[in-house]
């Protein structure tokens, strides 16, 4: 029996009146489905109960999902100040049918006491309760909910993401315990069962039993990592708290093994030879997978640019080992201390490695661009390359600085980047011309020694060479979405939907509070027009993180509905094949529009399937984003505690974000860690807080307010909150703004605030734009 026919009889019994709940076995039973197809059965269950379309209830019996006309089904995710947000899935049937406006309840908000025993990343079941969605929250204190926001209860665990949680194992007598970090646990997860743990030691538990929230979880102890500070323990922690994969099943690895280490002559024979041109790859100096390259020629109607991305569409055929793996994992993941790659290490680092000096087989976009960067046309087809050159950023932007090539490079090279830069101005000017808003937060890199410790914390700069790169991408990404959407060709796109208006009429209040105009918010260029007047200032990390709060998240999708950021029309993910399956979706889809297309070409999912696939690897790309975070926080916080313990005290630039009676929130600039100056900690002198002014004056005049720089060293460190308390370690620089509030039925009023005795002006910081180590991670 096929999927789709035991799907639909599995769902017209359980439609039917009078059905009572069935275990598997009964259900088999009554549908007469023979022994040999018993196993498909059980896998239709399991994708029924994933979708929400039924449940499974006590006692194993399968049952359809309560209808009812506030229900919706999505996935739960918990907030680390202990209540949790639910996100609906917008494609499922059963919640369109509902008649609810799903984009107005895009977040609900589920209070503590209301998540049942979800665990965070688990599809549930949730009861939306009273609230007009849509309006202007106004919180009458911070972390409560507002009168207006939509709230909701978690009825029903639909599917776990993991049974699987991490906690430090302790025992006292016969009787064993966890203590988890876990947020949706309150810590305690009681051990039964035989261990060979010791106290202390990090261990993974299964989660056998846990019905109710108001008792105390129950699981057994199914791996020990290690003590915590050993080598790799803390990373391996992060794995499993997220269920990553590390290894690959023995069929993948046979697959990749026994994939050619050549490109065969005839396929070869098929493509396009570009072995003899100057195509060259500018990647991070430690990169492996290579997965493009460029070649362009400058000419009187603007420039000829290829880019040609690694064929692993070639290597990997759908519905084999390797392909089932690939989609499970969605993506590569990059963690600080390792790469959990989508591909084995034969494929990613091998056979489709844009590597030089060796042919490689790749997709070609041959684009056609202005003076004014408009893509004016644009051909795809299959090649052949051999790389010339294999430049870092680094050597790159050297280069652009005006200096020599490497030793034995090509005479052209140096006038190819150089040109290549001129062109990724005038692509990027257009871009921004035309609304793209530059939304790059800083990003931070922290340096392991041999044995996995973090020694040094540093922000990676984004320049001209990565911008270089960058743009050329970009352009090729359009123009394959350009030319799938014109054609109809099923496929995956990358979408970043416009924002709630009422959302950006937050962000319009907080600009507003750091005294600024930013004027409509709903208009693009109000928008970058603020991003430019914060740009180098004080304030600017809030200003950034308030917009991108404000902003929708970028996901996949089957219909192409444009990038807001980007303000593109027509955008997908066609650059990165060997990191993320939604490019090897894509370079299927694109196979039979080629010019010298490949026969016969792979076959694509239909447009309905589409629509679940990229659900899946909008959730794992999620979740990889979530581990690769956890990750470097753990690190940051490692490298922390190494500077407070050195003899020598370190004081770091720190920036106050927020100003709260309890004292001053902070954070460390350049690094992305977050603290607190309690008010105890506060400089020498009589302070009061102002809360009209939110900011602390002391008596003599001086001012501690949000967007002042404050040196600030290290007073206690909470690994297990990932919070650090901190002291001011000498004079705050830039002085206090005016503070403008709007009273109700009253024009705006200023209030001055006095000026302090010490108001040092700091100077810009120098722009930090992300590292393209990161091009292979960036998600736009």
């Amino acid at each position: 029996m096929s999927n789709d026919s035991l799907r639909g009889m599995v769902l017209s019994l359980m439609r039917s009146r009078g059905y009572q709940p069935l275990t598997r076995s009964e259900l088999a039973r009554h549908l007469g489905v023979p022994s040999d197809d018993r196993a498909e059965l059980r896998k239709t269950l399991e994708a029924l109960v994933a979708e929400g379309c039924i449940v499974e209830g006590r006692k194993a019996r399968y049952e359809p999902r309560a209808s009812s006309g506030r229900q919706l089904v999505g996935t739960l995710k918990f907030h680390p100040q202990g209540h949790a947000f639910f996100f609906p899935d917008p494609a499922d049937e059963q919640n369109l049918a509902t008649g609810l406006d799903l984009k107005a309840l895009s977040r609900v908000r589920i209070s503590r006491r209301e998540v049942g025993t979800a665990l965070d990343g688990d599809r549930v079941l949730v009861s939306i309760r009273a609230g007009r969605p849509g309006k202007v929250p106004s919180r009458p204190m911070r972390g409560a909910p507002a009168a207006d926001e939509p709230t909701g209860k978690v009825e029903q665990v639909v599917s776990r993401r993991s049974n699987r949680l991490v906690g430090i194992f302790r025992q006292r007598g016969r009787f064993a315990w966890a203590d988890c970090d876990d947020k949706a646990v309150d810590g305690r997860v009681e051990i039964s069962g035989d261990t060979t743990a010791r106290a202390g030691q990090l261990v993974v538990i299964d989660l056998n039993q846990w019905t109710d929230r108001n008792q105390t979880p129950h699981g057994r102890v199914i791996e020990v990592l290690g003590w915590p500070g050993d080598k790799g323990v803390d990373m391996l922690g992060v794995i499993h708290r997220f269920g990553l994969r590390t290894a690959f099943p023995e069929p993948v690895l046979t697959e990749a093994r026994a994939t050619p280490e050549v490109p065969d002559e005839r396929e070869i024979a098929r493509r396009r030879d570009w072995r003899d041109k100057l195509v060259i790859t500018i990647d991070p100096a430690d990169a492996k997978d290579h997965d493009d390259a460029i070649w362009l020629q400058p000419h009187a109607k603007g420039w000829t640019l290829a880019v040609h991305i690694a064929d692993v569409s070639h290597y990997v055929k759908p519905g084999t080992a390797m392909d089932r793996e690939a989609v499970d994992r969605g993506n590569s993941t990059y963690l600080v201390d390792r790469v959990l790659p989508m591909l084995p290490t034969e494929l990613s680092n091998g056979i489709c490695s844009l590597k030089p000096d060796v042919d490689r087989l790749t997709k070609c976009a041959l684009m056609e661009i202005t003076p004014d960067g408009k893509i004016a046309k644009a051909r795809f087809f299959d090649a052949v390359i051999h790389s010339r050159a294999k430049l870092s950023y680094e050597q790159a932007q050297s280069i652009l600085d005006g200096q020599p090539a490497p030793a034995g490079s090509d005479p052209q090279l140096v006038p190819m980047v150089r040109e290549g830069w001129k062109l990724a101005s005038a692509l990027r000017k257009r871009r921004f011309a035309t609304g793209a808003l530059d939304l790059e937060m800083p990003e931070t890199r922290v340096v392991l020694d041999d044995e996995g410790r973090a020694t040094r914390a540093e922000p990676v700069v984004h320049t001209e060479s990565h911008q270089l790169i960058e743009e050329c991408m970009l352009a090729a990404n359009e123009a394959v979405a350009r030319l799938l959407r014109e054609r109809q060709k099923p496929a995956v796109y990358r979408v970043h939907e416009d924002p709630d208006p009422s959302r950006l009429l937050d962000f319009t209040e907080t600009a507003r509070l750091h005294g600024y105009h930013p004027g409509d918010l709903t208009n693009r260029a109000h928008i970058q027009k603020l991003l430019d007047e914060s740009k180098g200032k004080p304030e600017e990390p809030v200003i950034r993180l308030g917009l991108l709060k404000s902003l929708k998240r970028a996901a996949y999708s089957a219909d192409p509905l444009g990038h807001y950021g980007l303000a593109k029309r027509d955008y997908c993910h066609f650059t990165s094949p060997i990191r993320r399956y939604a490019d090897l979706i894509v370079h299927r889809a694109l196979q039979p529009l080629l010019e010298n297309p490949p026969k016969p070409a792979d076959s694509t999912p239909s447009h309905a399937a589409i629509g679940g696939i990229c659900r899946h690897l909008s959730d794992t790309e999620r979740l990889s984003a979530e581990a690769e975070n956890e990750s470097k926080q753990i690190k940051l916080m490692e490298y922390l505690e190494h500077a407070a313990a050195s003899a020598e005290t370190v004081v770091f630039p720190g920036l106050i974000t927020e100003a709260r009676t309890m004292g001053l929130m902070v954070e460390i600039a350049g690094l992305g860690v977050r603290g607190v100056v309690k008010r105890e900690d506060l400089p020498d002198g009589r302070w009061r807080f102002e809360g009209h002014r939110m900011a602390w004056v002391s008596v003599d005049g001086r001012m501690l307010q949000s967007g002042m720089r404050v040196p600030l060293k290290i007073s206690n460190i909470n690994r297990e909150r990932r919070f650090v308390d901190f002291k001011v370690a000498g004079k705050p620089e830039g002085a206090p703004r005016a503070l403008t509030v709007q009273t109700r039925g009253k024009s705006p009023k200023k209030h001055e605030p006095p000026k302090p005795k010490v108001a040092a002006k700091a100077g810009p910081p120098a722009h930090r734009k992300p590292d393209r180590k990161t091009k292979h991670r960036r998600r736009r």
